[in-house]
């Protein structure tokens, strides 16, 4: 059994050095940003200059309720562009958001997708544009890398949050809430023609979502820079979103309507989607996909609990990437070893999330859910995702024992 295991791992590691080599010719592209404060207003006049004339905007209620799409409502008036608006999108989005959108897309001749909110907004409008493209093919039927192969209708991005970097990836996530399952669709022509950064949208962002949020952000990055795809390119922009997470995480969850600390994390959530959209993820948010897939917990809160305790069940063979980004937020002194470096990184990030009164536990896991989880979870993390340690079942069974309450 032992040596079937080593087996499986050799060919995990054979699978994921041959996708990075892939990866190399991939057509790998950035939206085209417009930042800055009130760069939404800018928007209309773009898409005009591009001849789309029909939009789907795909939000969920509470935007649309708190008015944060008014403006850009007027200016597509004053453009003369048509749009209509799906707002149902729920937090973990589903099939149902999506072909319900679809439907609205089509009924309405659009030619352009504008996604305003977080990861769940935009992630389901890169799925509706996906559905799109490929109209024969079932949600289901696009789980996995490489099944859309085809460009999206234009998708313009506008993050409300600063967390997932969903405007900068390849990646959308939906749920199947039949079956509590929850999966990525990833492809190359998922990415945004245009994402807007515009701080003055987060301003309203309640304390508990810039937390959660951020540290999702923190989690992307730093699986990036510890999985085995990293590159010269993504370590940058990894040790960049460490260090702007550390610099402006805490002041945006104390002073929501500091429009500096907002653009920063703005600039963070971007970058380490660009980090992760090429080095990918790993156990982390395998299992947090689980938890949302069963218990719709928050995927920013999800990471944020199961970080610290996956690096240090990491042990020795993560240490020397960490103890660099314990450097790069300075919480070492001169004569550190590696290893107390490493830990010291660990700790910092237990006190920032212990700030934002984020839990150390998730509350209401199942223990008889827990078997499907982890073999959901090792699903998806094996092979695709490059972690510096491969989990197997009883590893997997030790994580979900220290997260739970």
């Amino acid at each position: 059994m032992k040596q079937r295991g080593k087996m499986m791992d050799l060919l995990y590691r054979i699978y994921q050095f041959v996708f990075k080599i892939i990866a190399y010719f991939l057509p790998w592209r950035k939206p085209e940003i417009i930042s800055g404060e009130n760069s939404l207003l800018e928007l209309p006049n773009h898409l005009k200059e591009k001849a789309i004339d029909r939009v789907l905007i795909v939000t969920d209620e509470t935007i649309h309720s708190l008015g944060l799409i008014d403006s850009l409502k007027r200016g597509l008036e004053r453009e003369g562009i048509f749009y209509t608006i799906y707002d149902k999108t729920v937090p973990n989005p589903t099939i149902t958001n999506v072909e319900e959108a679809v439907i609205m897309y089509e009924s309405k001749a659009c030619v352009g997708i504008i996604a305003v909110g977080g990861g769940s907004p935009i992630d389901c409008a890169k799925v509706v544009g996906a559905r799109v493209v490929r109209s024969k093919k079932s949600i289901p039927d696009l789980k996995g890398v490489l099944k859309v192969r085809k460009r999206i209708p234009p998708l313009i991005a506008i993050p409300t949050t600063a967390g997932t970097g969903s405007e900068a990836t390849i990646a959308a996530v939906i749920s199947n809430s039949e079956t509590k399952e929850k999966y990525a669709i990833l492809d190359h022509g998922l990415i945004p023609m245009y994402a807007v950064h515009d701080p003055t949208l987060l301003v309203k962002m309640p304390p508990h979502i810039t937390a959660m949020t951020g540290m999702d952000a923190l989690t992307h990055a730093i699986e990036a820079y510890i999985g085995r795809s990293h590159t010269k390119k993504t370590r940058k922009y990894s040790e960049e979103v460490v260090k702007l997470v550390f610099d402006y995480l805490y002041e945006s969850y104390l002073n929501g309507s500091n429009v500096k600390a907002r653009e920063k994390m703005l600039e963070a959530a971007y970058k380490g989607g660009l980090a992760f959209t090429r080095a990918y993820v790993g156990n982390i948010h395998a299992i947090a996909h689980t938890l949302s897939g069963f218990y719709d917990t928050p995927h920013g809160l999800a990471n944020a609990v199961i970080l610290p305790y996956v690096l240090e069940y990491y042990g020795a063979v993560v240490h020397k990437p960490l103890a660099k980004l314990a450097d790069i937020v300075e919480v070492t002194k001169e004569g550190d070893s590696i290893d107390l470096k490493a830990q010291k990184f660990i700790d910092a990030i237990k006190a920032l999330n212990q700030s934002m009164e984020i839990p150390v536990k998730i509350s209401g896991i199942k223990k008889e859910d827990i078997p499907e989880m982890i073999n959901r979870a090792l699903a998806e993390a094996n092979p695709l995702y490059p972690v510096p340690k491969i989990f197997n079942e009883k590893d997997m069974h030790s994580i979900y024992q220290l997260i739970s309450e």
